[in-house]
């Protein structure tokens, strides 16, 4: 193999209200023949100049645009959140324009798709009642809350990522992805049950499995390295389904990566 050439591209897509601050510590964990590429959407991190988007599958069709260039080498995906039905658009949009397609998706604390959204839509809240929920769910820094200014750049964000999410269905008569699968779920996450996460496997040709890991929706903030193993056994699990990586890959795995 080329040693130029990286073993695995990973994409990482963020939670709503997020970017990719809260993972920029992820490169470091996972192993050095991984290139890992944190990606943020409109409105948010690098790209906070941009209006957000409100639409999944534009959010999709913008990033898989951004990133085409760089799908020359095995790839994957990795969503938290709002970037696990993202990852699964931009999957599909992958296949719908003949691009190559991702060895591997992770899908983390977001529900498998529904027909239905939710019977209390959150961008629709009043601020007080906003502000509660997103401080119950976590991952929104506590300085939002806390300053009036910082809360009046960055609630209409917030409320155009969950308005995003809320209003998302899945394409009619969609069939399940054709690539690896795995899901992850915080056992005390409310929002994305362990048994409603367990749906991603009518979504998928092949699942790996439900990993349950200790905590709530943002069960990795405060020491991601649990999850980080998890994600290189499975997406090269899936490499080596792919023939994209050598027989002993899963097995050295963790001694690959680099502490984070």
């Amino acid at each position: 193999m080329d040693s130029s050439r990286p073993a695995l591209r990973l994409f990482v897509l963020h939670h709503a209200g997020g970017s990719h601050l809260p993972y920029r510590h992820w490169p470091a964990g996972l192993p050095d023949t991984w290139d890992v590429r944190l990606l943020d959407a409109p409105g948010h991190g690098f790209l906070l100049d941009l209006p957000p988007f409100t639409d999944a599958g534009r959010l999709a069709e913008f990033l898989l645009d951004r990133v085409e260039a760089e799908l020359t080498c095995p790839y994957a995906l990795f969503g938290h959140s709002m970037g696990a039905l993202v990852a699964y658009e931009i999957t599909r949009r992958a296949a719908a324009r003949g691009l190559p397609l991702p060895v591997w998706i992770g899908v983390s604390a977001r529900t498998a798709p529904q027909p239905a959204g939710p019977a209390e839509p959150y961008h629709e809240l009043p601020d007080a009642q906003l502000r509660r929920r997103l401080e119950l769910l976590g991952g929104t820094p506590e300085e939002i809350f806390d300053d009036p200014e910082l809360w009046a750049v960055f609630a209409p964000v917030i409320r155009a990522d969950l308005r995003l999410v809320e209003q998302w269905r899945p394409a009619p008569g969609a069939g399940p992805l054709p690539v690896a699968l795995s899901a992850y779920a915080g056992a005390a996450d409310a929002h994305a049950s362990p048994a409603r996460m367990a749906g991603w496997a009518r979504h998928t040709e092949r699942f790996l499995g439900l990993r349950v890991l200790d905590g709530g929706h943002f069960y990795f903030q405060g020491d991601p390295r649990p999850l980080l193993r998890l994600i290189e056994r499975d997406a090269t699990t899936a490499l080596q389904a792919a023939g994209a990586a050598p027989a002993g890959a899963a097995l050295d795995a963790a001694g690959a990566a680099r502490p984070s």
